[in-house]
Formats: structure tokens, C-alpha cells, sequence
């Protein structure tokens, strides 16, 4: 819908007709002023699930109206995954491909992340498919943490989650900040 300055709206955010939309019709991640920050997609909570003999998960109820037209999945360096709702994916290509253009290093982390991230549709029943290459990544066999982490979903091995997270609890409850 475009008023009669030439507004456009999606999902909330706001651009002039013509711009911040791509060919597949969501729009362009955010840029300096050309968008008017909308409601951004916030993920909290943690919910423990099984991995099915067919790969699959269910993605929390609460999360599923955010990924209605599908999400990414992609490596974290934490070795979870995570799952970006479109909009956010587009956000952190264009974090990589700012941070390729610095080395060659950067470029190479840059092509791992992309070659390995992958499209994903959630069906009728909540679940989403993890490929066979991002479980190994993860680890992730028949318990899996699906957890809220603000601006994306994670997917965590639980005994990675004890090991590598857990102990920083310690500062969250004391008020040690570490």
C-alpha cells in the first residue's frame, strides 16, 4: 500500500515506492535513514525437544508466526545453530559481506557461514527439517534446547549448552560482571 507521499509499508518498517523491496519481494536488510525501524522479531524463552529419526525438531509454537514464510538456518560460532527469521538473515549477509571485503580470512569465514546456512519451511505440524551437515556441526542427537536468543532462534546439543554456557549463570545470579 502506498499514501500520498509515496509511502510504502512491510511488516512495519516503512521505505519511499521503489526502494528496500528485492526481486523475491521481502525487503532490503536495514541501511542508514532509508528505513523506519518497525516491530523487529524478539525470541525469548528456552523449550527442550527430541530430534526425530527424520531429522526434524518442532520449533516452539510461540516462535512459529515469525517463520510463516520459512527462516535460514546457519552455523553459530558457538557451535549451535541459529535460525534467522528472513529479514534478520539478510541483516547478517550484509554484516559478512562487509567484514569479507576486510581479509582474506574474513572471506573464507564469510563463504564457510553461506555455504553452509540453508532455507527451511516449517510444516503443519511445527517441525523443521535440520540437514544431515548442520546436526553434526551442532551435535545435535535426540535432546535439542530450543532457546530464545533476542534477534534469533538457537539450537543447541544440551550437553554443549551445560558445558559452554551454563557456567556463566553464576555471573547472571550474583551480578558478577566477569
Amino acid at each position: 500500500m502506498v499514501d500520498e507521499w509515496g509511502v510504502g509499508e512491510y511488516g512495519g518498517a516503512q521505505w519511499r515506492e521503489g526502494e528496500g523491496i528485492r526481486a523475491d519481494g521481502f525487503p532490503r536488510a536495514q541501511r542508514g535513514a532509508l528505513w523506519e525501524q518497525g516491530q523487529v522479531a524478539r525470541f525469548f524463552g528456552r523449550h527442550e525437544h527430541t530430534l526425530d529419526e527424520k531429522g526434524r525438531v518442532i520449533l516452539p509454537s510461540k516462535f512459529r508466526a515469525h517463520f510463516e514464510h520459512g527462516g535460514y538456518l546457519a552455523p553459530e560460532q558457538d557451535g549451535c545453530l541459529s535460525l534467522w527469521t528472513p529479514e534478520q538473515f539478510e541483516v547478517q549477509m550484509d554484516a559478512m559481506l562487509e567484514k569479507a571485503a576486510t581479509s582474506r580470512s574474513d572471506r573464507n569465514l564469510a563463504r564457510l557461514w553461506a555455504s553452509s546456512s540453508h532455507p527451511l519451511e516449517v510444516d503443519r505440524q511445527g517441525r523443521m527439517f535440520i540437514p544431515t551437515r548442520l546436526r553434526e556441526y551442532a551435535a545435535l542427537d535426540s535432546e535439542v534446547l530450543v532457546l530464545g536468543a533476542i534477534d534469533r532462534v538457537e539450537l543447541w546439543n544440551r550437553q554443549m549448552w551445560d558445558e559452554k554456557v551454563l557456567p556463566e549463570e553464576a555471573r547472571l545470579t550474583q551480578g558478577d560482571d566477569g
